[in-house]
């Protein structure tokens, strides 16, 4: 879809383990810096679209999560859509509060996301992501399982999953052997993903996690399931970030400087594929990039959703950053890497910076604004005037249940 939306000011907590904090207290965190930035009070906003993917799991906040969380800070009376979508909660809040402006609807509104995943029972963090599948089905987890080995080729043992790791450990696993067995990637390059975000994650002061891996400290690491070590598995966090949305006759009035516009956002969700090669990711992408007349060789800068070492190499194969099979090569190139052709994950990803599901879509256009902004210190990208972030989440049959990708440009 098409966007006329200007990002006013951006938010975001610290992400890591805030047992001492409320999830509520965390998102006013984050919407408080969001507004702060903007130059812009709390009544000023006309609606808000607040994301979050496991409150009734872990804290067993259900139903008015945003309004819980807005009525902290004295906010009202607007409008409010509470938005679950798996790991692209706040990534559809987003989408979805960019179409009610450049629809002219509202001129300001709130997108934010935010999460609370550490809790003293790890079963009720585990059971947090069994859920973001069919538990209508009766084989739930292990049928999608089995559905990804067969399409892999491969056996699995699903011993310990949802339990002693996340189901999508499991999954992101076969998702990996799949494409070493048919391109050719090895455990090298998706521990060369984790080293590169673990450098860019050293510079970020919001990461959850700030020490820089060589390669074969991330191969020599504790393995989960193969061939995933724990640094190639994104960790649980909480968190929560926040984007204040502006239309164009707003950005005017209030004299933005280097304002950011969102060009396009599409939002897609999981079928039955009919053919080979098809995906979630790739159909979002394309529809973003023909949204916003642009390609992936216009790109300065990508966040994309890394929630395992081998998620990115895939993900740089369905964006268009490297042909069908090439993602091993261009980790390889280095070129994924600040000062490299397309710095990806500049923020440390998922992977470094961490995933409060409910937060991360949001947290990934708070770093892009600022990039483009030119706000992001050792971790600038030079001259970065277009980027893109690709968050999704869930699991239905062989692929993501929702994808969101989404556009941006400095404009000026």
């Amino acid at each position: 879809m098409k966007m006329n939306a200007y990002v006013a000011g951006v938010g975001m907590t610290p992400f890591g383990k805030h047992l001492d904090k409320t999830l509520k207290a965390l998102a006013g965190q984050a919407i408080t810096a969001a507004l702060r930035d903007a130059g812009l009070q709390a009544g000023d906003l006309q609606a808000a679209w607040m994301g979050n993917a496991a409150a009734g799991v872990t804290v067993g906040q259900e139903m008015i999560r945003g309004q819980v969380a807005l009525r902290e800070l004295g906010i009202g009376r607007i409008p409010v859509v509470n938005v679950e979508n798996a790991c692209a909660s706040s990534s559809t809040a987003l989408q979805q509060a960019c179409a009610m402006v450049t629809a002219g609807l509202y001129d300001v509104v709130l997108a934010c996301g935010s999460e609370k995943l550490f809790h003293e029972d790890k079963l009720r963090s585990m059971g947090a992501f069994s859920s973001a599948v069919d538990v209508e089905d009766p084989r739930g987890a292990l049928k999608v399982l089995e559905e990804m080995a067969r399409a892999a080729g491969e056996s699995f043992d699903a011993t310990g999953a949802g339990e002693k790791r996340s189901v999508f450990m499991d999954i992101y696993s076969l998702m990996a052997k799949k494409h070493m067995k048919r391109y050719g990637s090895t455990k090298e390059h998706f521990a060369m993903v984790t080293a590169k975000n673990s450098f860019h994650g050293s510079m970020n002061p919001r990461a959850q996690f700030r020490d820089e891996m060589t390669v074969q400290q991330v191969l020599d690491a504790r393995t989960i399931i193969e061939p995933l070590t724990l640094p190639m598995c994104s960790p649980i966090g909480d968190g929560a970030a926040a984007v204040v949305l502006v239309s164009e006759r707003k950005a005017r009035e209030l004299g933005l400087r280097n304002p950011v516009r969102i060009l396009a956002s599409a939002l897609v969700s999981g079928w039955d594929f009919e053919r080979e090669g098809e995906s979630v990711g790739a159909l979002a992408a394309q529809q973003a990039y023909e949204a916003a007349g642009l390609g992936p060789r216009d790109l300065s800068c990508v966040e994309l959703h890394d929630a395992s070492a081998p998620s990115e190499i895939v993900a740089y194969e369905y964006l268009g950053l490297c042909a069908e099979g090439e993602g091993k090569s261009l980790i390889e190139s280095g070129a994924t890497r600040l000062g490299g052709r397309i710095p990806v994950n500049t923020s440390g990803g998922l992977l470094r910076k961490g995933h409060p599901v409910g937060a991360t879509g949001c947290a990934q256009i708070v770093e892009l604004t600022e990039q483009l902004q030119g706000r992001s210190g050792q971790r600038q990208v030079e001259g970065a005037r277009i980027a893109l972030a690709h968050n999704g989440g869930g699991a239905i049959g062989l692929d993501a249940a929702a994808t969101v990708v989404t556009i941006l440009s400095r404009e000026g």
